[in-house]
């Protein structure tokens, strides 16, 4: 059989399997609407047929490849799809007018691209220079391009309108894209071979978040959605997420419990009210000096309380982390 013609019936089978996805995503069970969540539906769908790929496909094929190639291969494949990532990352700093990390960024690309061998080995980090996260997606989110509702793309995992469109640019931004493009039959079996190396080293690499994902999550389906959700907001807003109203409004009730606890200290009298932030005690139910309230622990649900949380969407794979414990 001839390149072409199995080039051909490479596409051939890809189009089954996207139609597919897209039909099980259609057919997925019926639930109950949510305003939060309008597509839940189709998304559950598309989850379980990601899941299903991985399960078949990405998951033995990622044991394999850790199986077979040493740790300093498995790097310095890492790090030469990590440098084409980082002509989009540097693209994406400009386009958000981030021009001194923009030059960071080229920089480091041009140093790992000649010291570093095409990027093989990460020389500008031990230059200072970084690796740093930025799509089209970001993009979009930071000239106020609204995110929309969630959404799980069969193959392509957690993503929203926006970050859907951001696929697109990031693909524009891609050289490999051009190579499959105009580079005829020989360059597009080896580019497409090349992005199977990079979802099986990227799968292998996130091996150990479906751990994380089978024992921290109640529900698997809204621990990603909202894992997914936070991880975006902090990357698109570098992260500094912006509080909303009705956190600000929780933080100053807090505050002011503290002082009217400051207020009541020394000594009670008896039949004090004390207010807990969540009821007021009558005073005839106080039979001793008024408990000391500490709300020094109470922090808003909605309040970021630390960096953005370990699983990492970003390269849009986090469906096909985790699979389901059977």
């Amino acid at each position: 059989m001839s390149t072409q013609r199995k080039i051909f019936t490479i596409n051939i089978l890809l189009s089954s399997l996207v139609c597919s996805g897209l039909l099980v995503g259609c057919s997925s069970t019926t639930v109950k609407p949510n305003q939060n969540d309008p597509w839940q539906g189709w998304n559950r769908g598309a989850q379980s047929f990601n899941d299903s790929i991985d399960d078949a496909i990405l998951k033995p094929m990622a044991k394999g490849y850790q199986w077979i190639t040493p740790k300093p291969v498995d790097d310095g494949i890492t790090n030469f799809f990590s440098n084409i990532n980082d002509i989009g990352v540097t693209i994406n700093d400009f386009l958000q007018l981030k021009l001194l990390q923009g030059s960071k960024d080229f920089s480091r690309f041009l140093v790992n691209t000649t010291a570093g061998v095409a990027g093989v080995f990460d020389v500008a980090k031990e230059l200072d220079l970084p690796k740093h996260n930025e799509d089209f997606g970001q993009t979009l989110g930071y000239w106020g391009v609204p995110s929309g509702n969630y959404l799980v793309l069969p193959f392509f995992g957690s993503s929203s309108p926006r970050e859907a469109a951001g696929l697109l640019g990031d693909a524009l931004m891609n050289p490999l894209t051009y190579v499959t493009v105009v580079g005829g039959a020989a360059a597009s079996a080896a580019t497409s071979g090349a992005r199977v190396v990079d979802i099986t080293d990227t799968r292998a690499d996130i091996m150990s978040t479906e751990k994380i994902v089978d024992e921290a999550s109640v529900d698997r389906y809204d621990f990603i959605k909202n894992a997914y959700q936070q991880r975006r907001e902090y990357l698109v807003y570098d992260g500094n997420p912006p509080v909303n109203e009705d956190d600000e409004f929780n933080i100053d009730d807090i505050e002011g419990a503290e002082e009217g606890s400051a207020n009541t200290s020394g000594s009670p009298s008896r039949g004090a009210s004390v207010i807990n932030n969540s009821s007021t005690m009558p005073a005839t139910q106080i039979t001793g000096p008024a408990p000391v309230v500490n709300n020094s622990s109470i922090v808003p649900a909605t309040q970021p309380t630390g960096p953005a949380p370990v699983i990492d969407n970003s390269r849009h794979y986090l469906d096909l982390s985790a699979p389901e414990k059977k």
